[in-house]
């Protein structure tokens, strides 16, 4: 499960922690410059807690999470889910594998 470091078309950096089977767990906002993004992958690994997580209800109705560092800032968000149990195994997800995760840097692929 690692962390991808990645740079989208507009320059701007982020970050997203993937599951085994590739799906996007946690999605970062974008960065002005990739030590932005290193630092919030740092703050991923150390707030990884059950209290940093936000649980949200979408419109149509989807469960989805928010992940917010010890400021208070929103970090990182989930994808949306198909029910509440899902997205807590998400949660699970984040707090048993981010503190340990390897880190790809893909800004240069």
């Amino acid at each position: 499960m690692p962390f991808e470091l990645y740079k989208n078309d507009t320059g701007k950096y982020g970050f997203r922690l993937k599951a085994g089977n590739g799906q996007i767990i946690l999605a970062s906002q974008t960065y002005a410059d990739k030590s932005g993004a290193s630092n919030g992958i740092q703050s991923v690994m150390k707030n990884a807690n059950d209290g940093a997580f936000e649980r949200k209800t979408a419109k149509d109705g989807s469960p989805f999470f928010n992940m917010k560092a010890g400021n208070g800032q929103i970090i990182g968000k989930s994808q949306m889910y198909a029910s509440e149990s899902a997205m807590e195994n998400g949660i699970a997800s984040v707090i048993a594998n981010a503190p340990d995760a390897e880190i790809k840097d893909i800004t240069e692929a």
